[in-house]
């Protein structure tokens, strides 16, 4: 009985999450992260360690969502693999720093790092949706092994896939929508299935994790998490024909801002 608060805290996200990808085409890391770094908290689990399990647990569930996601956008010919195949080596190696940096900094610093990226991706939502693309093609080898490094690095720095910072980065050189989105879903599952194994086999883990907790992954939140964003993601794909796109966007754009925000305050207050 008192694991059962946690339990239905953890049910919730995974319905929440599956929910939001079907609605908005967003990642479930950028859900999950903050609500588990909070649940962690609430269960006596200190800021800095919640912070790492949290990033740790959502590279986690990104790998079976993405595996899904990734079968429905090849079907429809929205994945494009040859750019794929130049990225995969230096979003590898970005997944790896990022994971050696988690495994060694101080997790006030990934929350600084969450929060920063949360609220910018939350105003590029507002302010950006509909406008001109920022270059007119994406760049040339070197600009591409720069983007997907760093994509790879912060994705995993913070337990993000890759939607958050693929979709915009490709978009902003005018890339096709539909393709960014197809496109990052897999690489999303190059960022998350690597970062959440190096994770859960390579690092310590905390004094004060929650129990079931193996590396800095927690079996819980992750058994909990998957089975409900994979069920409920198809219903908030359907809900979404029929609702507003772009209200729904900037209410969870303004939702995101907060979470990040809030995040931030923790830190200095």
């Amino acid at each position: 009985m008192e694991f059962l608060p946690q339990l239905l805290a953890l049910v919730v996200t995974g319905v929440f999450a599956g929910l939001l990808a079907g609605l908005l085409g967003v990642g479930g890391g950028i859900v999950i992260v903050p609500v588990l770094f909070f649940l962690f908290q609430g269960f006596g689990v200190s800021a800095d360690s919640a912070q790492i399990i949290a990033t740790a647990t959502s590279l986690a569930t990104i790998i079976p969502t993405s595996i899904s996601s990734i079968r429905a956008h090849t079907r429809k010919g929205n994945v494009d693999f040859a750019l794929l195949k130049y990225w995969v080596v230096f979003v590898f190696i970005g997944v790896m720093a990022g994971s050696l940096m988690v495994t060694r900094v101080d997790g006030t610093y990934l929350t600084a790092l969450f929060g920063i990226i949360a609220t910018l991706s939350a105003l590029n939502m507002l302010f950006r949706a509909g406008a001109k693309p920022l270059k007119n093609e994406l760049p040339g080898r070197v600009g591409q092994g720069i983007m997907g490094s760093c994509i790879g690095f912060f994705s995993t720095m913070v337990g993000i896939g890759g939607g958050t910072l693929t979709v915009p980065t490709l978009t902003a050189c005018n890339y096709p929508a539909h393709r960014a989105v197809g496109t990052a879903a897999a690489v999303g599952l190059m960022i998350s299935l690597p970062g959440a194994l190096t994770l859960l086999v390579a690092a310590n883990t905390p004094v004060d994790a929650p129990k079931f907790t193996y590396g800095l992954v927690n079996l819980v939140a992750f058994v909990c998490i998957v089975p409900l964003t994979v069920l409920f993601a198809p219903l908030g794909a359907a809900l979404a024909q029929k609702l507003d796109q772009k209200k729904l966007k900037r209410v969870f754009a303004v939702a995101l801002m907060v979470t990040g925000v809030r995040m931030l305050l923790q830190l200095v207050l």
